[in-house]
């Protein structure tokens, strides 16, 4: 890649003048564990569907999906869950099941647990959830230098980072940028893909999606990637396609069989990840605006003349259908309650339906070379996006730091026992620090722990 992972997704600048504590996320999958904060639903005896909370142990939500949904011998389209959560992690959230209680009580799958809460009428939406809770551990802390960090020393970074960021941005916010797993972490593919989507080339989408490449991606899928960029071969791709590239495989599969139906071939990842491909390249936009809001050393918690503003429900999302514009004459009025936390500034997320982007935000269209694109999907409609707000700032509540024991080296992951490598920033020697908070939805903890670490984003 031309430019760094952290300037591709725009998470390159910094926003308080820390150093940081450094280390590293998920040495083992434990250490980072997300509980969805999940909104009431209404239960009813005689409803169709049926309601679990599962947890998941190391499982991507989609491939989760994808195998509930063959053994229930139903379509993927039958399950709703309300977001994404971390693969390498243990997740505990509410699934909604178009299927008999009695077979989703006896389905059977390594590193799941469900727990059946009984039955509804209602589907989960994407997002329809009050927040998550993390429980996450952040191991060998270490020193710009790479040298070993203290416990003492990374709770007193922790704690000026925090009056910082209160100093700052207000009481218990930071900046809200889109988490770099919206990308695709080591291998920001979906964006890429989007782009390709809203130009009309499926090729290109189907291509890029197994094509591209990743930084620190095993040898064997790096090779895999290679081979099909060079040979665009789908019969001699799927012989050396690495096992848990499941989508990958299946696009190439369909590609054997039905030569040049690429529109075929994308229709084989799930809706949700194929919505994600457009929703990803709106993150982009976003996230260089808000970067370049904060070099320019523009406020986010307070308005400017422009500004979209909305207020925040009590779970800490951002209310759209009663946001405002701030004007010269409203402008006082707005910028003191959003400085008492009834209001936020927003930016653009773009669709179809947005107008009125600021001087950042058009600056960012123009970096990202989407000034003129008008974000339909003609070959795939319901990937067309209206565009919506995000708020600039976000919350986090609960928030209690503490230290951890250091861990046998034999109980975390390979690239923990291979050791620190050049251009990385942890030492095994260094503190474990234990992180608990809660998030609204949408809302990332890598991008909190980012403002706390300042850790390549390999390391997150």
């Amino acid at each position: 890649m031309a430019e760094s992972l952290s300037e591709a997704i725009g998470l390159a600048g910094e926003t308080v003048s820390n150093t940081g504590i450094g280390g590293i996320l998920k040495a083992r999958v434990a250490d980072f564990r997300v509980e969805e904060e999940s909104k009431t639903l209404s239960f009813n005896n005689k409803g169709r569907f049926t309601v679990a909370r599962i947890t998941l142990t190391n499982w991507e939500t989609n491939r989760f999906v994808k195998q509930l949904a063959k053994r229930l011998r139903i379509s993927n389209n039958r399950i709703w869950f309300a977001g994404t959560k971390d693969k390498r992690a243990i997740t505990v959230q509410l699934f909604v099941i178009d299927a008999n209680i009695r077979k989703v009580k006896d389905v059977e799958m390594k590193d799941v647990e469900i727990d059946i809460l009984g039955r509804t009428h209602q589907k989960l939406g994407f997002g329809s959830h009050r927040g998550n809770r993390f429980t996450i551990i952040v191991r060998g802390c270490a020193h710009e230098d790479g040298t070993p960090m203290s416990s003492d020393e990374a709770l007193a970074e922790i704690e000026n980072t925090k009056l910082q960021l209160n100093q700052r941005l207000g009481e218990g916010r930071f900046p809200n940028f889109v988490g770099p797993q919206r990308f695709g972490a080591g291998r920001p593919v979906t964006a890429a893909v989007g782009r390709h989507l809203l130009k009309g080339d499926i090729e290109g989408a189907v291509s890029t999606y197994i094509g591209f490449a990743g930084e620190g991606e095993q040898q064997e899928a790096a090779e895999f990637r290679r081979h099909w960029r060079e040979n665009h071969d789908p019969d001699s791709a799927l012989e050396i396609v690495p096992p848990h590239l499941g989508w990958e495989r299946d696009m190439l599969q369909h590609l054997s069989n039905n030569p040049d139906d690429y529109l075929g071939a994308f229709a084989k990842i799930p809706r949700s990840l194929q919505l994600l491909t457009i929703h990803a390249l709106q993150s982009l936009v976003f996230n260089h605006h808000l970067q370049k809001r904060m070099d320019a050393d523009i406020p986010l918690n307070t308005p400017i003349n422009g500004d979209m503003v909305g207020p925040l429900d009590e779970s800490g999302s951002l209310d759209i259908g009663r946001m405002v514009k701030a004007t010269d004459s409203t402008l006082p009025r707005i910028e003191r309650n959003c400085q008492l936390g009834r209001l936020v500034p927003t930016g653009i997320l773009p669709g179809t339906e947005t107008v009125d982007a600021g001087k950042f935000e058009t600056d960012a269209l123009e970096i990202l070379e989407l000034s003129d694109c008008d974000w339909k999907v003609e070959q795939i409609p319901r990937l067309t996006s209206k565009g919506t707000h995000r708020p600039l700032v976000a919350t986090f509540s609960e928030f209690v730091v503490d230290t951890v024991a250091i861990a046998d080296d034999s109980t975390l992951n390979e690239r923990w026992q291979e050791g620190p490598t050049k251009g990385s920033r942890w030492h095994p020697e260094g503190a474990c620090i234990r992180f608990r908070f809660i998030l609204p939805s949408g809302t990332y903890a890598t991008t909190l722990l980012r403002e706390f670490m300042r850790s390549p984003l390999l390391q997150m």
